[in-house]
């Protein structure tokens, strides 16, 4: 059967994010025998947004496409040359019609073409974007006559809620959901009776001893005094790679099996 296996990797966390992709994504792509590496890149450069150097320095680690999400224009360095289309990056398509870069992108693959497609929830989240909903159902119709050989969603949300909600909406109609954006890899790995997998949240690669990826110490200070500090990130010490790795039929486009990883290196 001519599978494609596919690695999604959790939110890339700053420096120490991005050294942990370069120490521990070699063996991972060995062990597994990759065909695709994607991951979510939207807070890869200082933790909150992504450049067009630290694009450059993930692809070149061995990432073959990256997502991002509410914090990907938060970086005013090399924006319009980081989503001008020469890279394999998205935006969330459901960003406003005058944001750089698009929304979904088809990666030609030998075992077939693979359809990528980046969303933003809207619960909880600071401004009101299109409605994913409506935006995922308007791409998918624009391909009717499209054959994939697999369909990817990457869910930037902060409610389990909407996630879920949009598995059922999507359910049989792509090959895989991943929630993105909360950090921490839920434990609910799971493919449907018509093949769509699902994972709440991928979880996140970067500081395994901070909170969500960021040092303790600032965050601990805002919640006992109320008063917000400035976020600081580790350029060292134990990280840790969240991903979920799942194997597609390219002939149906179905997924055959999810597997949740999680991998730590201590870097110097």
């Amino acid at each position: 059967m001519n599978n494609l296996h596919i690695l999604f990797i959790g939110d890339i966390v700053g420096s120490l994010g991005r050294k942990a992709i370069s120490q521990l994504l070699p063996e991972i792509k060995k062990e597994f025998s990759l065909d695709l590496v994607i991951a979510n890149g939207e807070n890869a450069a200082h933790g909150r947004g992504i450049t067009l150097l630290t694009a450059q320095e993930l692809l070149s680690n061995g990432i073959d496409f990256l997502t991002t999400g509410d914090h990907c224009f938060d970086q005013s360095t090399n924006i319009e040359a980081c989503f001008s289309g020469a890279l394999p990056i998205i935006r969330p398509a459901n960003y406003g019609i005058d944001a750089p870069g698009e929304g979904y992108k088809i990666v030609s693959h030998p075992k077939g073409d693979i359809l990528i497609i980046n969303l933003l929830g809207r619960t909880f989240m600071s401004r009101h974007y299109e409605c994913p909903f409506r935006k995922t159902e308007e791409i998918l119709e624009s391909f009717t006559n499209k054959k994939f050989s697999a369909i990817i969603v990457d869910i930037h949300a902060e409610a389990t809620s909407e996630k879920i909600a949009l598995r059922h909406f999507l359910n049989g109609k792509i090959s895989a959901l991943f929630g993105t954006h909360t950090h921490v890899q839920t434990a609910d790995g799971q493919i449907s009776s018509v093949g769509t997998a699902y994972l709440s949240d991928v979880g996140m690669t970067g500081q395994a001893d901070g909170v969500i990826g960021i040092e303790a110490s600032p965050i601990i200070a805002t919640f006992l005094t109320q008063i917000r500090q400035p976020h600081a990130l580790a350029s060292a010490g134990r990280a840790i790679l969240n991903g979920v790795i799942i194997t597609i039929d390219t002939t149906t486009a179905r997924c055959l099996d999810i597997t949740p990883i999680q991998r730590e290196a201590f870097i110097e």
